[in-house]
């Protein structure tokens, strides 16, 4: 495996984890947010990965965004009447985004980021002393 499929495949997992922390941050935004544009509470988005070919003939395996889905948890209910939101019986419908586990997430995936920009920054090292011993 050469240095370019190397840089590649971490290239791919820093995109990769940058639209993770994106949608964690909007989850986190949205937590509160009891009206979408949908209709309803908002519902938390959740990034699904897929491996995906790099490098310039394709035999190293990155990962790539392949979907976003929504969570189809019930909305939580809390009872307050004077809202403008309450149903007839006094219940709101709140978004089912727990911020603990919202937070977690970022903090893995804020991880996962560094760990695979090391990886970029280590293999420029040695691409940088390898060049030199050459000199």
């Amino acid at each position: 495996m050469g240095l370019d499929s190397i840089i590649g495949i971490a290239n791919s997992a820093l995109g990769a984890q940058s639209m993770r922390i994106n949608l964690i941050a909007q989850n986190l935004a949205n937590t509160d947010s009891i009206n979408s544009p949908d209709g309803g509470p908002y519902q938390r988005r959740i990034p699904v990965f897929q491996p995906a070919q790099v490098g310039e003939n394709g035999d190293a395996v990155g990962v790539k965004l392949a979907a976003v889905v929504t969570d189809q948890s019930p909305p939580r209910e809390v009872f307050d009447p004077s809202s403008p939101y309450a149903d007839a019986s006094g219940l709101v419908a709140e978004p089912a985004v727990n911020p603990v586990y919202e937070m977690v997430d970022m903090m893995q995936a804020a991880r996962s980021y560094q760990a695979n920009l090391s990886v970029v920054q280590t293999a420029n090292t040695a691409a940088l002393k390898t060049i030199d011993l050459l000199k």
